[in-house]
């Protein structure tokens, strides 16, 4: 018998309503890998991951790619994930997943290996004049340690900090927080995005702030080209998925470049990050490939 797998998005992409780019985007992403999946057995379904029509126990497997109202239904989620779970083999692994959810998850890795961070804990008793002066600083990012697609993120200098207590107190109150120190070569060279596929390389994008910003994301305006990774990049990439407490079958690590232009790990997506099949032909293959792997030794 054919194993079956959905592929989980979320309820505004499931059948969008407004047919634009960004949609598009995410129909066509999704289909080539349903495309590469279907071509090697498999019985393909997409489903948000949240709808209550959708047969779940028709389905062997499941695939998130862009569920990206996960962290802001985190509850409801996590309520989700764990029911299911019971029954259908979530890709990439549960555990992996959870462990990805909240960034603490960069505590895992050296730290000379990822961006000078701060991890606070909820409503910690602290201020944004005292971290600039703990740290020395000049600039920083602040963020919810549970978040995506640069939401609630914030870049502040030293010399503008009374202007973002509010925002940053309001912020510590709600969120377990994540300060960054901010990495000023993202302005000029840009961030690189580098898939791994069952612990292979596959390809890599450039992701650059449109002018006057900082976010990448397309999102924003930011655009993103394909990119030719040095040796030493793949390498580092190789390592830090190496270093995960599970090998993911699917992985995006995102480099910045420190002052040194040396390579560090600005965040390790493996829950459902866009991973831009569209720009490098047989990558959807190549996951499809992996997953039967994966399916094959269990």
């Amino acid at each position: 018998m054919s194993p079956s797998i959905v592929i989980l998005t979320e309820d505004r992409y499931e059948d969008p309503c407004e047919k634009n780019w960004y949609s598009q985007n995410i129909i066509l992403e999704d289909s080539l890998l349903q495309k590469a999946l279907v071509n090697l057995g498999f019985i393909v379904y997409r489903s948000s991951w949240s709808s209550k029509t959708f047969n779940w126990e028709s389905v062997d497997f499941a695939i998130f790619r862009s569920t990206w109202d996960y962290f802001e239904r985190l509850d409801e989620f996590l309520n989700w994930v764990r029911f299911y779970s019971k029954n259908i083999k979530f890709i990439n692994d549960i555990d992996l997943v959870l462990w990805n959810l909240d960034k603490k998850y960069l505590q895992s890795f050296p730290k000379k290996n990822i961006v000078p961070s701060l991890f606070l804990k909820l409503n910690e008793n602290t201020s944004l004049e005292t971290i600039f002066k703990q740290t020395n600083w000049k600039e920083i990012v602040i963020k919810p340690s549970i978040s995506a697609s640069a939401w609630n993120t914030h870049r502040i200098s030293k010399n503008k900090s009374k202007d973002f207590n509010l925002i940053f107190n309001k912020l510590k109150k709600e969120h377990r927080m994540i300060v960054q120190e901010f990495q000023s070569n993202v302005l000029s060279i840009g961030e690189v995005s580098i898939m791994v596929f069952g612990g292979v390389f596959s390809h890599a994008v450039l992701k650059k702030a449109k002018e006057n910003d900082y976010r990448v994301q397309d999102d924003f305006g930011g655009s993103v080209s394909v990119y030719k990774p040095s040796k030493a990049e793949i390498e580092f990439a190789e390592k830090i998925i190496n270093l995960c407490p599970k090998k993911p079958i699917y992985a995006r690590v995102d480099i910045l470049f420190d002052k040194y232009k040396n390579p560090i790990l600005s965040e390790l997506e493996v829950i459902e990050p866009e991973l831009w099949f569209r720009m490098n032909i047989g990558s959807a293959k190549l996951l499809a490939e992996k997953i039967l792997g994966l399916i094959k030794t269990h």
